[in-house]
């Protein structure tokens, strides 16, 4: 068996059948992970927004919303960018 050289992706052809599907999936992945993400930074962020300067909880709600916002305004754009790419 040849090496492959360091930094160098193998092909689709030399992956075992978890790695090709773990590779279909990777887009979908990234894109649950930007909706989760610009959740979980809203609600920290206002979290210690509140924190902070003692607001109550209007940091913490307005920020929540805008993040999730920001995560599902992402999830949806990579959904719309992989339904192209799959055409």
């Amino acid at each position: 068996m040849a090496e492959k050289e360091p930094g160098k992706e193998p092909k689709d052809g030399e992956l075992s059948e978890t790695a090709r599907q773990m590779r279909a999936a990777e887009p979908y992945i990234a894109a649950v992970w930007k909706l989760v993400g610009g959740a979980v930074v809203g609600v920290l962020g206002g979290y210690f927004l509140d924190k902070g300067l003692g607001t109550g909880p209007w940091g913490l709600l307005g920020l929540s919303l805008v993040g999730i916002s920001a995560g599902f305004y992402g999830f949806l754009h990579e959904m719309a960018r992989l339904g192209k790419r799959k055409r």
